[in-house]
């Protein structure tokens, strides 16, 4: 049901590096871990970028946004100044050498689909058909990413791209109709937010036959308590608080 870790560091290496970006990935090694959720978006000329933020100005300093930009310009921009100097001029990272990054350390990705308004299929179409490309040899099903999104419509253009890849889908609060959505769209897991979690829900995920991930768990008692409820995995951005071993 969930053949996946069940400790990942959310967006690379949580609190203790820059966001999506490969100094994050060296920070969740460090840590002991090998699971990572991060995100890709499309460049103005569709490329693939790790970041989450459509827009300038958090992570990425200065005005514009993504899909607004080049991915030959975005890949210059400082994506970690904004932490601390250390990792100033950290750049944007382009998802294929990332990935590669990934495929090369042994680090399993979950990878959230994150599309700026408006580019949901087109995000969902190239992030599988990428993912197909780079997975082409990959034999263990448990080996390959797992695709998840909030949009529904990346999610099915996901599948028409690569229907081999498994899927999952994201919510905050599970709505009434979550069972639908998920068994329409050919998922394998559920995403949700812990805090709008309860054992009941979790237990109606688990008995329709999904994995149960949830996000972001920073409390080692509040992990532990989902994973007694019968969560499968847990993203997070304390990987200095919890090990990657955590169970």
């Amino acid at each position: 049901m969930w053949p996946y870790p069940t400790m990942i560091a959310h967006r690379g290496g949580g609190t203790t590096a820059p966001e999506n970006t490969l100094a994050a990935l060296a920070a969740g090694l460090r840590h002991g871990y090998r699971a990572v959720e991060f995100d890709v978006m499309l460049s103005r000329d569709g490329i693939g970028v790790v970041i989450h933020d459509a827009d300038f100005g958090r992570t990425v300093p200065g005005s514009g946004s993504v899909p607004d930009t080049d991915a030959f310009d975005l890949v210059k921009r400082d994506a970690g100044g904004w932490f601390g100097a250390a990792f100033a001029g950290e750049p944007v990272p382009l998802f294929v050498p990332f990935a590669e990054y990934c495929k090369a350390h042994g680090i399993w990705m979950n990878v959230e689909i994150k599309p700026a308004p408006g580019h949901d299929e087109a995000t969902g179409r190239w992030v599988a058909g990428t993912v197909r490309t780079l997975f082409a040899r990959e034999t263990d099903s448990a080996g390959l990413p797992l695709l998840s999104s909030f949009s529904t419509a990346a999610l099915r253009a996901a599948r028409a791209a690569a229907p081999e890849l498994p899927r999952a889908i994201l919510f905050g609060a599970l709505p009434p109709d979550w069972e639908g959505q998920a068994r329409e769209l050919g998922v394998v897991a559920v995403h949700a937010d812990h805090r709008r979690l309860t054992p009941a829900l979790a237990q109606a995920v688990k008995s329709a036959g999904f994995g149960l991930f949830c996000y972001t768990v920073n409390d080692p008692a509040r992990a532990r308590t989902l994973l007694d409820w019968g969560v499968d995995a847990l993203c997070t951005d304390r990987i200095d608080l919890l090990p990657a071993d955590f169970i």
